[in-house]
């Protein structure tokens, strides 16, 4: 019954998702009912980022669940994708080229895929293991940062990373 409501739920999405005069995201439900405001959350942005997106109303309800993204139309996938690419900043690191101390608060100096890049990291526990060899390391102002594979990483930097580790 509940891959129905899904199928239903995509078939009401075509022709439903639009931008209004301020650049917001609006959806009509099937009732025909528009809300405005409304922002597309991901429910596994880093294990699978294109299957569970949530369209949420501005009351931080559910309005319609999609199952994947690949099962959208062009058009909506892109709008989605664009205001995911919004609400979701997390630079991947691709080298660690220096830290000031192995004791923290340390600063950390970092290459990622947009850019040379500088943060604190106010203590260890702030650096959390994901499935594999991944890692998400949030710096002292909230940011986070992805380290997708530590393994792939060059040797210092691997070194780096397990002083504190």
């Amino acid at each position: 019954m509940m891959e129905t409501l899904i199928v239903r739920q995509y078939q009401s999405l075509k022709h439903k998702l639009a931008l209004d005069s301020n650049s917001e995201l609006i959806f009509t439900d099937e009732a025909g009912t528009i809300h405005h405001g409304v922002m597309p959350v991901r429910a596994f942005p880093i294990n699978a980022p294109d299957e569970g997106l949530s369209l949420v109303g501005t009351d931080g309800h559910e309005l319609a669940w999609i199952a994947s993204l690949s099962e959208l139309a062009t058009a909506e996938k892109i709008l989605i994708e664009q205001f995911l690419a919004k609400r979701e900043f997390t630079p991947l690191i691709q080298r660690v080229a220096a830290v000031s101390s192995f004791a923290t608060p340390s600063t950390w100096t970092v290459h990622t895929d947009r850019g040379p890049t500088c943060f604190i990291l106010k203590g260890e526990e702030d650096i959390r293991r994901l499935q594999g060899h991944g890692l998400l390391i949030t710096d002292s102002h909230g940011v986070t940062y992805h380290v997708a594979d530590m393994s792939r990483l060059d040797r210092a930097s691997r070194r780096l990373l397990d002083r504190f580790l």
